[in-house]
């Protein structure tokens, strides 16, 4: 079957949300949250904290991600949001500004181990575009991790990955780490 489909996280799925990245927390405790925290957050907050604080967003209605279902099972998370609900972008080198426009980024890319190679990524990256599309977005911004140079460590690739995302139309914009191009998505062609 492989039937994928990919929805907005909303507070009628949130034991979907659980299933799919409290196995670790997605990134051993991570809970999608290390692009909204402060460093002193990030201290404090890490594993059940995040995982709260991820719950109340969705609680709130704010739709911090979209879960992948493949054959009705969720097995995927991505993050799509306009940049500035990701204040420690600003912080990094490898993720600063580029130029003053206006972009939604797409900061996380999460497939349970089972899943992976069934072109779930992919699915999850064409809906997010579609996602930030609908609610006005013009370009979508990645930081991925270059995988045409060697293998990525698990661990590192939830930034996604270089090739699903040239695939799906991002083209690079700037590179301040060997391994770790800022490439964006126009949406308006």
């Amino acid at each position: 079957m492989n039937e994928i489909i990919v929805r907005p996280a909303v507070r009628e799925v949130w034991a979907d949300v659980e299933a799919v990245l409290g196995q670790r927390g997605s990134v051993n405790g991570c809970w999608c949250m290390f692009f909204r925290q402060t460093p002193q957050q990030r201290r404090t907050e890490w594993g059940e904290g995040n995982r709260r604080s991820l719950e109340g967003l969705v609680e709130s209605g704010a739709r911090p991600g979209l879960v992948a279902y493949r054959d009705g099972v969720p097995v995927g998370w991505v993050s799509v949001a306009p940049r500035e609900e990701y204040p420690r972008l600003d912080r990094s080198y490898i993720s600063k500004r580029v130029d003053d426009r206006e972009v939604w980024s797409l900061v996380c890319l999460y497939v349970l181990k089972p899943h992976r190679g069934a072109g779930v990524a992919r699915a999850m990256v064409r809906a997010a575009l579609e996602y930030a599309r609908e609610r006005g977005a013009s370009t979508v911004e990645a930081y991925p991790v270059d995988d045409g140079l060697g293998p990525v460590p698990v661990d590192a690739a939830y930034h996604g990955l270089v090739g699903p995302l040239t695939a799906e139309g991002f083209v690079e914009v700037a590179r301040r780490a060997a391994r770790r191009p800022v490439m964006r998505r126009d949406l308006t062609r």
